[in-house]
């Protein structure tokens, strides 16, 4: 039976005339949840009042049964914030070892470089490192005190193809091994491969919660994939094709009625190849619900 990791109940919070959160609420029991939503939904002051950096205005939030700003709770939660704070002129080793010192348990440093990649980069200070580098540090910082609780605000930024997927596997394995992640990100794609829920938030407020399917289900279109020789322009006057994007020698169209759109393709290309229907994608469903959800409601 999963336990609560962080329930939230109608959070309001304003800077001054604007309104950051609006009467937010929701629960998390574990596993992965991605916290998605656009520029200025709110999800910035969320993290901030989980980590305890922000009193709390209006309503309440708990934190692995407890109040945000406890440090019996803050030494449960490990975090990963965009601006880090991190003193340039230490060492990879000199960092981890002192974070480590602020936990009753910490990892060992040799495991938790080898879970972020930074084996050889030891004595390397932290304002000589690339910036896919400093990621993966500031990824380990997290780690070291074994946390219940993983933050990670937009955590793979700046990695290459596969820092990034070697990151992704240590954020499944820290799940997988008990941990619950609350992971910020604007890649969907990331969202999508990683996720077990997904939050959606828009002005400061939850749209909706669910998995990835749940999320992508909320949309109707569909996503028809082929070669053929009709131009843009014929494809777009099809009725019931709500977009069309052309990928070198391949066509993408959104439709919400597949069957009557792919029947007529084949009437004026029977030579028409690769043909591929798939549901809509995360992103699609995130852009369709953060553009067309009545918030006025």
């Amino acid at each position: 039976m999963s336990c609560t990791i962080i329930e939230a109940e109608n959070i309001s919070h304003r800077y001054g005339p604007i309104r950051a959160l609006d009467g937010f609420s929701a629960r998390l029991d574990g596993g992965i949840t991605a916290l998605l939503g656009p520029n200025g939904a709110g999800k910035t002051t969320l993290i901030e009042l989980i980590l305890g950096i922000r009193a709390i205005q209006t309503g309440a939030i708990e934190v692995l049964g407890g109040a945000p700003s406890d440090p019996l709770v803050r030494h449960r939660i490990g975090a990963m914030l965009q601006i880090s704070g991190v003193p340039g002129t230490l060492t990879v080793n000199e960092l981890l070892g002192w974070f480590a010192s602020f936990y009753p348990q910490p990892r060992h440093l040799d495991e938790v470089r080898e879970l972020a990649g930074l084996s050889g980069l030891s004595d390397r200070r932290f304002d000589r490192l690339s910036g896919g580098q400093k990621q993966r540090l500031l990824f380990a910082l997290a780690l070291i005190g074994q946390p219940q609780l993983l933050v990670l605000d937009e955590p793979t930024t700046g990695l290459d193809p596969s820092a990034r997927r070697g990151l992704w596997q240590a954020i499944r394995n820290h799940a997988d091994e008990g941990g619950a992640v609350l992971l910020c990100t604007h890649y969907l794609d990331e969202a999508d491969r990683l996720a077990d829920r997904v939050l959606v938030i828009n002005q400061g407020r939850l749209l909706i919660s669910g998995t990835p399917e749940d999320i992508r289900r909320q949309v109707p279109n569909k996503r028809i994939r082929c070669r053929t020789r009709l131009a843009k322009g014929e494809l777009t006057s099809f009725d019931d094709v709500i977009s069309v994007q052309v990928d070198q020698d391949r066509v993408e169209l959104l439709t919400a009625d597949a069957e009557a759109v792919t029947a007529r393709l084949l009437a004026a290309d029977p030579a028409l190849e690769g043909l591929e229907i798939t549901g809509a994608d995360l992103e699609t469903a995130f852009l369709h619900l953060t553009d067309t959800k009545d918030l006025a409601a």
